[in-house]
């Protein structure tokens, strides 16, 4: 596990960068840090301003004299010591180059390229991005992710965070968009959940919607904030129950015509409706649209070719159910019945719906996969959206890249693993022709002492494996993976809805160029899901 000193925090003997150059530098190293999913261990005991020696000589790298501190005893890793050499002679070889130019090429070379669905995602600086419940707005070519802020791993308001991206794939925080107001409903004792805003051309105003409520959930209301800016910060306007009944989770739809539509769980979650504001966006004037008895949440709404289709899921707590599409001519209905957009067993790949917004003739899906045992550990679920078929289904896909421009999409495609021709060690058992995915046989009691090895091939660098597995309980499991004899790395597995029923969760690691040993199952004393198969990728 990583203690603190991995990313240069806590040791009390760093000196701060004072060159542009070294901060940029510093944050290269924290990300690679904070990235790092291999099986290398750490670095304890080198004293400060020392590299590993293990992999970098500081006489013969001349340029770690001059890098701050704050570099030096990080991982003894490949991936370390390339980061070494490469500032290095990025200093000295570009010695010409501003300061600014070197920091633009560090923002290169780590920026991201794929969207991975369940992994933990990072912010440009290197720290877990914290917004849960996500609404997204486009101003011109920068988007906007406003979001909950569970790093505290409670359900109470910390702060609606906001974070801007041109590509939907490397997000920058910004400034809290809203933070707690004490003796307001938006204290640090209240909820404030599923954070949407829209502008308001009228008014020039950005403005903000979200569930608003207490402790218990007892008030059942939502609230409006207001900003000059898109992330603001946002001025607090108010709670109320919309013309007068329960509103729990909610969105907003922003129609052609600039007119707003407020979608909410209502009347203790029986009952879903729609309801048009006001020209400023601050209040409701009448529902529009009413689905008695749907019991939906977590609303999201696209229009394509004049049609309105909306996704929601049933109401389960914080457990998933299958998430369903609705579709109308008309925002004010008839609605058509409710249909599944993920195969009905998987829950959504463990997910629920946050956000929906258009991509070209498709759209992307964006929601979450809830940790309620440990709020700030749940991931980001977003998958492309596709009417290929006439009606919306999720893509399922490990990995994937985007092209805001063209409108598209492309799914990756990784080496593919069978789990069952690995070597087995100890209670691990092949489940029989009963249990197979893609025609591979599943490889069950892994963990408490059983274990699978394979032989994977890679490319000498951080590397995402997707580890497809099957977990019936009604709990998450989890499983370790171990790299060339190295340290083990916990993943997570949540429950996949049935024995028999396969998706996967992501890893990243790092891979030696050529011949690797991975060994799924070791050093772990519970049982970990049935696993099928392993999927190695090469893109990041």
């Amino acid at each position: 596990m990583f203690r603190k000193q991995c990313c240069g925090e806590g040791s009390g003997c760093h000196s701060p960068p004072t060159q542009a150059w070294q901060r940029a530098a510093v944050r290269t190293i924290r990300r690679r840090c904070l990235r790092e999913r291999s099986s290398y261990p750490l670095v304890t005991d080198l004293p400060c301003g020392r590299p590993p020696e293990s992999h970098s000589d500081p006489e013969s790298v001349s340029g770690l004299r001059t890098l701050p501190l704050e570099l030096h005893g990080y991982i003894t890793s490949p991936t370390a010591s390339l980061v070494y050499r490469e500032l290095d002679q990025m200093h000295y070889g570009m010695r010409g180059f501003s300061a600014l130019l070197l920091s633009a090429l560090f923002e290169l070379v780590l920026s991201k390229s794929v969207i991975v669905p369940g992994a933990i995602w990072y912010d440009t600086d290197g720290n877990e991005i914290q917004a849960h419940g996500a609404g997204i707005l486009q101003v011109e070519d920068t988007y906007y992710w406003f979001g909950e802020d569970k790093a505290a791993n409670s359900a109470l308001f910390s702060a609606v965070s906001c974070y801007s991206s041109t590509d939907l794939v490397n997000w920058e925080r910004q400034d809290n968009a809203l933070t707690p107001e004490s003796g307001t409903n938006i204290s640090s004792s209240d909820i404030v959940e599923r954070p949407k805003v829209i502008y308001n051309e009228k008014n020039d105003e950005y403005v903000m919607w979200f569930h608003s409520d207490n402790s218990d959930y007892g008030l059942a209301m939502v609230g409006v904030a207001t900003a000059d800016t898109p992330c603001g910060p946002y001025s607090y306007r108010g709670s109320f129950n919309p013309l007068g009944a329960q509103s729990r989770d909610e969105g907003v739809f922003l129609d052609d015509d600039q007119t707003a539509y407020l979608l909410y769980a209502s009347d203790n979650n029986q009952d879903f409706k729609i309801a048009q504001m006001d020209s400023d966006y601050y209040n409701v004037t009448e529902v529009v649209s009413e689905m008695e008895g749907a019991t939906l949440e977590a609303p999201g709404m696209v229009k394509r070719d004049g049609v309105y289709w909306l996704f929601a899921s049933h109401t389960s707590g914080w457990a998933p159910n299958p998430n369903k599409y609705f579709y109308a001519d008309s925002i004010s209905g008839t609605w058509s019945s409710q249909a599944d957009i993920a195969p009905e067993d998987t829950n959504t790949y463990y997910s629920q719906n946050a956000y929906d917004m258009l991509l070209g003739t498709n759209a992307i899906y964006m929601g979450d996969r809830w940790d309620s045992s440990l709020l700030g550990n749940s991931r980001y679920m977003w998958y492309p959206l596709s009417w290929a078929s006439g009606d919306p289904e999720i893509v399922y896909a490990d990995l994937w890249t985007l092209d805001l421009d063209a409108g598209t999409y492309t799914v990756l495609n990784g080496t593919v693993y069978d789990a069952s021709a690995g070597t087995l060690s100890g209670s691990a058992v092949l489940l029989g022709s009963s249990y197979t995915y893609n025609g591979h046989e599943g490889v069950g009691y892994l963990g408490s002492g059983g274990s699978v090895s394979l032989n994977v091939t890679g490319i000498g660098a951080d590397q995402w494996l997707a580890l497809y597995y099957a977990n019936g309980d009604s709990t998450w499991r989890n499983v370790t993976i171990s790299v060339n004899g190295g340290s083990s790395v916990v993943v997570d597995q949540p429950d996949t809805g049935g024995g028999h029923v396969v998706f996967s969760v992501p890893v990243q690691v790092y891979l030696n160029d050529g011949y690797n040993s991975i060994t799924i199952g070791a050093n772990q004393t519970n049982y970990a899901g049935d696993l099928y198969e392993v999927v190695v990728y090469t893109q990041t």
